[in-house]
């Protein structure tokens, strides 16, 4: 949740609301969407790419700022949506990025006396027969709902062994937004879908079903509830975390009643200095409670933003580590299968091994990579990238040459861009956890080298998964003795292609190179002529009108052409 603004009151939208809502979604993405289609793709299929290069980090920073004021006018998902696009450093460019980054924050609440409706029609009696007192001024606000401090009635407190509480109610008229939203974000995926450079490498509907999933079960808070027991579950034998109890009692599905464990917020570095806490050593802390989410326990706080992450001093410790890391608000969780687990455990110890090829294996065990994609080359941007850049902290990745990192792109960027990559189902909270993660940690020590808390963490991967070597082993040898065994006819069969000259090479980079240049060289061609014809019509015209139109519109069979071209280069 974030910061409060200035209240403001909320009614339960009505239809003539919503279908503006709708529409207003819909003309903002197709405008964007045409924009964008024009620019990266209409105009480098005429010649014209350079036009595009030289206002694309205008446009980005316009697009972003547009959107900005879209969510915070709309609010609902278009906050969530927003949210994730700013947390996506490794897709979008940081004109986008560091625009919404204000989304965290910039949520205003809904007045008090629409939050005691619903909380009393939900809880089915005066909030003042079951608080001893209430807040009015809430303590957070977010897209979805907002959160006041209470206090419980002594007989209560006595029962559940709490006194102070946070009484999380829903923003009234929240579902109806959501499913408004939902409808929009299916309609922009659906169009989405029908362009090839997206759906190559994503499934958009299913994409966005998983998004609504996720908005759903938010909305949920006995769902919320019970995902927070079960997080407190995974974790009751570690000290570094604690979690908020629930009140049962004082909860439905859109009001929940927690245990109050406001503490210190994990990025506030004077709070963390004043209370003798060092943030350096908070990092490599929170990363591997993190870690122990993702690879281990399958089951993770998928929304790990400073505002949902509290440090809390352990009072009179004489432990080492005098604090835990409290986590709060649990409506977004994520689940890996146990197959993508063990991708992920695998991916981990290839990028500490500095593996390429290892790396690109669990990249296509993942299901990142389809599995026809020929990886030869992205293996060897792997390795190179590990020979020059593995192990740098983020500190030292900024003091390295900007023209090293240009010059990488500039040689294995096309390798990146041409690979069939998708992004599965379940990877959209992944990502996100794992880019809020990376950005708590940098900001509570910029020298965090991600690194420093991998490298052990896998190596503790590594000795647990020494226990099935005697399996793998044992499967590599029946796999070698099958290779050995088929040899001999392979060999045959090579011998007789090369006596009937039937051996085919493939050079599949040296082919799409070929592919790509007698593209550009039609699209040319083809741009000249268009070029021409228009503006031979256009002088014509001044003098000899027919003769002038007949030019102009025999322009249109040439760009018709180029534009042919161009699409089947997609």
């Amino acid at each position: 949740m974030s910061s409060v603004p200035r209240a403001r009151t909320n009614s339960v939208p009505g239809a003539k609301d919503t279908r503006a809502r709708y529409r207003r979604i819909l003309r903002f993405a197709a405008w964007h969407l045409t924009v964008a289609w024009w620019f990266e793709l209409f105009l480098p299929r005429i010649g014209l790419g350079r036009i595009a290069g030289r206002t694309r980090t205008t446009r980005m920073r316009r697009f972003a700022q547009r959107f900005h004021v879209l969510a915070v006018g709309l609010g609902g998902l278009m906050i969530k949506v927003g949210q994730f696009m700013s947390s996506r450093l490794d897709v979008l460019p940081p004109e986008i990025t560091a625009e919404l980054e204000g989304l965290q924050d910039e949520v205003p609440p809904v007045s008090f006396p629409a939050i005691r409706a619903l909380a009393e029609a939900e809880l089915g009696a005066p909030l003042e027969t079951m608080f001893a007192s209430v807040d009015q001024l809430p303590i957070a606000a977010a897209s979805l709902g907002q959160a006041h401090r209470a206090r419980l009635l002594p007989s209560n407190a006595a029962d559940t062994g709490l006194e102070s509480v946070v009484l999380k109610v829903q923003r009234p008229g929240i579902e109806t937004i959501v499913d408004v939203d939902l409808a929009a974000l299916r309609k922009v995926g659906g169009w989405l879908s029908h362009v090839r450079l997206v759906s190559d490498r994503v499934d958009m509907p299913a994409l966005v079903e998983e998004f609504a999933q996720t908005s759903l079960e938010e909305i949920d808070y006995l769902q919320e509830a019970s995902n927070a027991e079960r997080f407190a579950a995974d974790f009751s034998d570690d000290d570094r975390v604690a979690v908020p109890r629930v009140v049962w009692e004082r909860s439905t599905r859109r009001v929940l009643t927690l245990e109050d464990v406001t503490a210190i917020k994990i990025t506030d570095y004077e709070a963390l200095l004043a209370a003798d806490i060092d943030p350096a050593q908070v990092a490599p802390v929170f990363a591997s409670v993190m870690f122990d989410q993702f690879f281990m326990n399958g089951f993770f706080h998928a929304d790990p933003h400073p505002g949902n992450i509290f440090v809390t001093p352990i009072p009179d410790s004489s432990a080492a580590r005098p604090w835990k890391l409290t986590f709060i608000d649990f409506g977004m969780m994520g689940q890996i299968p146990s197959s993508t687990r063990k991708g992920l455990r695998k991916l981990l110890i290839a990028a500490t091994s500095r593996d390429g090829k290892e790396l690109v294996n669990a990249i296509r065990d993942i299901g990142v990579l389809v599995p026809s994609a020929d990886t030869a080359e992205l293996e060897r941007a792997m390795t190179h990238l590990f020979a020059r850049f593995g192990g740098m902290g983020f500190a030292e990745l900024r003091e390295v040459d900007p023209r090293e990192f240009r010059d990488f792109a500039v040689e294995f960027g096309d390798v990146v861009r041409t690979l069939p990559f998708q992004l599965p189902e379940n990877f959209l909270l992944i990502i996100r956890a794992m880019s809020l993660t990376s950005g708590v940690c940098s900001s509570l020590d910029t020298r965090f080298n991600l690194w420093d808390s991998v490298e052990p963490y896998a190596a503790q991967l590594l000795r647990e998964e020494r226990g099935n070597i005697a399996q793998d082993v044992a499967q590599q040898v029946l796999a070698a003795a099958g290779v050995a065994l088929r040899l001999p006819k392979r060999l045959d069969g090579l011998v007789a292609r090369l006596e009937d000259g039937t051996l085919a090479v493939a050079n599949p980079r040296l082919e799409r190179q070929m592919a790509r240049l007698e593209r550009t060289a039609r699209g040319a061609a083809s741009a000249l002529a268009f070029g021409a014809l228009l503006i031979a019509g256009s002088v014509v015209r001044m003098d000899d009108a027919a003769l002038g139109n007949l030019l102009m519109g025999a322009s249109v069979v040439p760009l018709l052409h180029g534009l042919w071209v161009g699409r089947r280069g997609l």
